[in-house]
């Protein structure tokens, strides 16, 4: 697979999860009082955080001349193992926060694993030599952002409430 007819999503994607990177920062140093005192904000940000220095990380990659599908997919299933720590953690904490709905903690982990676990996916299809394994990081790509700006309005406007 030619990596070089993804480069314009890798430049874009790089810088759009960097600046929400920097969102997520900015929130948490607006709201740390509240957040810090919440059971699984700050896990929930750490993750967020994790997840979108992925996409950085991965989409930097792709870039690198001549890493193939395999290299990258070494990389992202890398990086995506230790972002996914981060969202299980978040997840574990989410779960056991007390005080919520009896959904309401699986669906707000799955908000943070599922793009990951699309990272994951396509990783190792990629190191396995099957280049559709790109469409599962793009789509984890995809994900994250989704992800993402769920999370940053939680560490914005939710924490208000």
């Amino acid at each position: 697979m030619n990596l070089d007819e993804w480069s314009e999503l890798f430049v874009a994607t790089a810088g759009a999860s960097a600046a929400l990177a920097g969102l997520i920062i900015v929130a948490m140093s607006v709201n740390i009082e509240t957040i810090v005192a919440a059971p699984s904000l700050p896990a929930r940000a750490g993750a967020t955080i994790a997840s979108l220095i992925l996409v950085v990380v991965v989409t930097i990659a792709g870039l690198i001349p001549d890493i193939g599908s395999v290299g990258l997919g070494w990389v992202a299933l890398v990086f995506s193992l230790v972002a996914t720590g981060f969202g299980v953690d978040a997840t574990v904490r989410v779960i056991r926060a007390p005080g919520q709905p009896p959904l309401a903690g699986p669906i707000k982990g799955a908000v943070v694993i599922v793009p990951l676990l699309a990272f994951v996916i396509g990783a190792v299809i990629m190191i396995v030599g099957i280049d559709a394994g790109i469409y599962f990081v793009a789509a984890g790509i995809l994900l994250v952002f989704v992800s993402s700006v769920v999370n940053a309005w939680v560490l914005l406007v939710e924490v208000r409430r």
